[in-house]
């Protein structure tokens, strides 16, 4: 892939993520941080991320799949590294071959698991999963259904080190009545489950259960570690969801495209596939070289959605093609092939945010960030 600031890139600003994790830092007091980077670190650039949050001081890396974590591995991440999801058997070899840290995703797994590190004279790295709530992975120990024994028993497999526990909140964004309930009860039986182990002897190892919401609306814990991940990034999954804290975070990711053609069209011409968008007088077009297969969604068509050409709001109009989409720039003077069109970021004094399209999208910034296409290059903010 050649890496240029042409055609369709996204520039990333890693410097600020020192800035982001001083204020991630300041809500959860002495925790720890444990740096997401799963999903090519939500589009980000896994490596280059953990790069950066490694010279500001964090130790441990998290990601979704034995691939993602190897990854780190042969890009010279030394850091420990916990996969929150699944390895299949025929890769359980790298896991004590690359000193990686695995999730028990179940206890019938763990004892799998233990199975093949035994016949294979080994010892494996591993955090005891707790399904407090999500009901997604993990040994479930909620107030209908608790398996404690379970969990003891984990701890016990000969060869697994279980270096640690956690759990996950699914509604930690939410400030309503009953998700802070069923939240608050979930920190409860997590705590319940640490002192019963300590009641068997048990040292638990490290303890972690706040996601990026956990962080922002319930701050100090007293965990040993915390699980940002867009929050190092500078978002939330959306600006107009409510928190309890007041951080200042800096956005670090901008996407740009060029304008490829400019021409004019007449009342009663249509724009794109579908006919969507038809002129109602003469209407100066912009044609950008970025469409749905970079990661610009297709639903954002004619929903007003606006990007920034010369510092100046315009609309997208018709629908979003695979590599291109069409912009109204009628009232934006001198735009020529070759000027830079900015989809999120900061142009002059006006600024277009993710939030708008995962908005209009009718997802979150999580999927959105990470829709970006691998063929969109992510290059060091200039």
């Amino acid at each position: 892939m050649l890496k240029s600031y042409s055609r369709a890139w996204c520039e990333i600003d890693y410097k600020a993520i020192n800035h982001n994790l001083d204020e991630i830092q300041k809500l959860v007091g002495k925790t720890k941080i444990m740096g997401i980077v799963k999903a090519n670190a939500y589009g980000h650039g896994d490596v280059a991320c953990a790069r950066q949050m490694a010279k500001w001081g964090v130790d441990f890396f998290g990601v979704s799949s034995i691939d993602e974590a190897l990854n780190l591995r042969e890009n010279g991440i030394d850091q420990d590294i916990l996969i929150l999801g699944y390895t299949p058997v025929e890769h359980f070899h790298y896991l004590y071959e690359k000193n990686i840290v695995q999730s028990l995703v179940s206890f019938e797994y763990a004892q799998k698991l233990n199975t093949f590190a035994k016949e294979n004279d080994a010892m494996i790295r591993c955090h005891c999963k707790v399904d407090t709530g999500m009901c997604r992975t993990g040994i479930i120990y909620q107030d209908q259904d608790k398996h404690m024994d379970q969990i003891i028993a984990e701890y016990r497999l000969s060869n697994l080190s279980v270096e640690g526990i956690f759990s996950h909140f699914p509604v930690s964004d939410d400030l309503g009545v009953d998700s802070r309930t069923f939240t608050e009860n979930q920190i409860r039986l997590f705590k319940e489950v640490i002192d019963n182990l300590k009641k068997e002897g048990i040292d638990c190892g490290i303890k972690h259960i706040q996601n990026s919401y956990g962080i922002l609306n319930y701050m100090d814990l007293g965990m040993d570690y915390c699980r940002p991940g867009l929050l190092y990034m500078g978002v939330t999954s959306d600006d107009q969801i409510p928190i309890l804290s007041n951080p200042d975070f800096i956005p670090i990711m901008s996407i740009y495209a060029n304008v490829s053609l400019v021409k004019w069209i007449q009342e009663g011409q249509s724009v794109s596939y579908g006919r969507n968008f038809i002129a109602t007088k003469p209407t100066k077009v912009a044609t950008v070289s970025i469409g749905y297969a970079d990661g610009i969604p297709r639903l954002l068509s004619n929903q007003g959605f606006e990007v920034l050409i010369h510092g100046k709001h315009c609309k997208v109009i018709g629908n979003i093609c695979m590599d291109q989409c069409m912009v109204d720039v009628t009232d934006v003077e001198n735009v020529k092939e070759g000027d830079i069109c900015c989809f999120v970021g900061q142009m002059g004094q006006e600024r277009v945010t993710i939030d708008t399209i995962s908005r209009l999208a009718k997802t979150i910034n999580n999927e959105t960030m990470s829709a970006i296409a691998a063929r969109v290059p992510r290059l060091e903010k200039r």
